[in-house]
């Protein structure tokens, strides 16, 4: 009896050290991800524009496999993270800190996404168009609100109707 305990102990057991080894690779994976600096030769996942070439916030996503995406524009990154279709695993999300770089053009000053303030509806313009404009700083991503207009959101509070990629043509009535 005691052996086939062993044997029946060993089934249950196994899996359960199978699952903890692949939780503490994917988390692993998460503190390993950092965010990459942007080139002369980074390209848009999207839309193959040069990063440098434009204003305003970039972005990028990295995943469990491959190459990160990177976006000339955080609505792009937002548009794609939000796509119900979207099925690669994110293991981290980073986007420019508009509080700590300039506006014309932006370097470094990555920032976790996730935790990030969005000021959506400003009167500045990304690569793209209308932008939402990234803070680690709730109170710098207010005073950016006062001066340049919009309202400010957390990440989880972005929806997807609002990360459209028409760059506002949609809702121009005069044309």
């Amino acid at each position: 009896m005691s052996h086939r305990f062993l044997r029946i102990q060993r089934l249950l057991v196994l899996p359960l050290v199978a699952l903890a080894l692949l939780a503490g690779c994917e988390q692993a994976q998460q503190k390993a991800a950092a965010p990459l600096e942007i080139t002369r030769d980074t390209f848009c996942s999207l839309d193959g524009m040069l990063l440098a070439d434009y204003p305003g916030p970039k972005a990028q996503i990295h995943y469990t496999q491959g190459k990160p995406d990177f976006f000339c524009d955080t609505v792009e990154m937002f548009s794609v993270y939000l796509q119900p279709e979207q099925q690669k695993r994110v293991v981290a999300l980073f986007v420019q800190d508009m509080g700590k770089t300039s506006w014309e053009a932006p370097a470094s000053s990555w920032i976790d996404a996730r935790s990030a303030f969005y000021v959506v509806g400003s009167k500045k313009r990304g690569s793209m168009g209308p932008t939402f404009a990234p803070f680690s700083d709730e109170a710098a991503a207010r005073a950016f609100a006062d001066k340049e207009g919009g309202k400010v959101l957390r990440f989880a509070e972005v929806t997807p109707d609002m990360a459209v990629l028409d760059g506002g043509v949609v809702k121009d009535k005069s044309m």
